[in-house]
């Protein structure tokens, strides 16, 4: 039996890491392949056009609650087993996607996938956990590279399956990759017993009160939150301008979104600096970059300059990606038997508000363009620039 004590050098090798890292991002992925396909799921089940967006929406709404009740189960029982059940609720509800022939099971189905998809963020913590002090950084930012990897390809994967194999094709594949990945996990990943003696309800009756009392929390949630709004402003409506200015059919739209997957290099990066020590200067400035990529963004996009909306699009994804792997390491830091706890938390902040950018970018490309969508997007970072400038003087109190 192995304690969440016992040191890491041992188990997370290179080949481990990647295994963390690689489980997280196809776990993660399985929210967004639903996304780019809403055109061809919903004639075929018969879900009015109106109502569409319920296909998103019940994996996201499955995701949260899984990040606010499940997430913190972590501080609680086993790791191994819980992730492996998790995997296994994820392959079910992937099967019940490609079989459904009614708009019900369908959308179900699309529940249980998110909520058993945050095993993505068990992983994270527990990597976390089997980290070296030193090194805990360096490896939370490979994992979650691999993480966010996992976000910025699942959609140009399910276009491209769906292009050539049709929708359905592309969750029984999926399933099978969780399937493999499940087993992978069962049979290489270390146990982690919690050094805790709190019941569930204990553990989720302390969750306002982790909130309440944690100002770095609340404050690495609004960074994060607002770089996560900002960066689903902007991925939600660019297919939408790449289609209609730029006149480009859906597997280019799914090129686009590769070159977009680029930033996800920058996590190792950030983890890297923040072992460093330069945590603080890094997160301010992935915050003022951010906030000219959009305004970059929305230059290029009015004018029609491809490659410059390209580049900003990769400088954006690898903002966010350096602020939440920054975010992660600096609350990881705070209480090794808080990390499921504090992390479930932070990221149903993130998902909140970036659920929030994904609803209201339709919305504002139809009504205003793209310069709407980039006023609010740019409006995003700027907001969390603000509040970080606050930072030092809220310290010194």
């Amino acid at each position: 039996m192995m304690s969440s004590k016992v040191s890491s050098e041992a188990e997370l090798s290179g080949g481990m890491v990647t295994l963390f890292a690689a489980a997280s991002g196809l776990a993660v992925a399985n929210i967004y392949y639903a996304q780019p396909l809403i055109a061809l799921i919903t004639p075929e089940l018969g879900i009015p056009p109106s109502i569409a967006g319920l296909i998103v929406a019940f994996t996201q709404l499955g995701y949260g609650l899984g990040l606010l009740f499940l997430v913190p189960v972590a501080d609680v029982l086993e790791n191994r087993r819980l992730i492996v059940r998790l995997m296994i609720g994820i392959i079910v509800g992937l099967i019940g996607i490609a079989l459904s022939h009614a708009s019900w099971l369908f959308l179900v189905s699309c529940g249980l996938v998110g909520i058993c998809s945050v095993a993505a963020q068990v992983l994270v913590p527990m990597a976390s956990h089997l980290s070296t002090e030193k090194n805990r950084g360096r490896v939370v930012g490979n994992v979650m590279a691999g993480l966010l990897g996992g976000i910025m390809l699942a959609r140009p994967f399910s276009s491209f399956i769906a292009d050539i194999l049709g929708w359905r094709a592309v969750f029984w594949i999926t399933a099978a990759l969780m399937v493999v990945t499940a087993l992978l996990l069962q049979r290489r990943l270390p146990q982690r017993f919690p050094c805790t003696r709190h019941r569930y309800s204990g553990i989720i009756k302390s969750l306002p009160g982790i909130f309440l009392t944690t100002s770095l929390l609340r404050r690495r949630a609004l960074y994060q939150g607002m770089m996560f709004a900002a960066f689903n402003l902007f991925w939600t409506a660019s297919p939408l301008l790449l289609i209609h200015e730029f006149h480009f059919s859906q597997s280019e739209v799914a090129l686009f979104s590769l070159a977009g997957a680029g930033g996800a290099l920058s996590a190792p990066l950030a983890g890297r600096l923040a072992d460093r020590g330069l945590s603080r200067i890094a997160t301010g400035s992935s915050l003022f970059i951010g906030l000219c990529a959009f305004i970059v963004a929305g230059w290029s996009g009015n004018y029609h300059h491809l490659m410059i909306l390209i580049l900003a699009a990769i400088v954006l994804d690898a903002c966010v990606q350096v602020c939440q792997v920054l975010s992660l390491r600096s609350l990881y830091m705070l209480a090794p038997e808080l990390r499921g706890r504090l992390n479930g938390i932070f990221m149903t902040c993130v998902f909140i508000c970036g659920a929030l950018g994904s609803g209201f970018s339709a919305a504002l490309y139809t009504h205003g363009g793209w310069i709407w969508v980039t006023t609010v997007g740019t409006l995003c970072p700027l907001v969390a620039l603000l509040a970080f400038f606050t930072e030092r003087k809220a310290h010194a109190g």
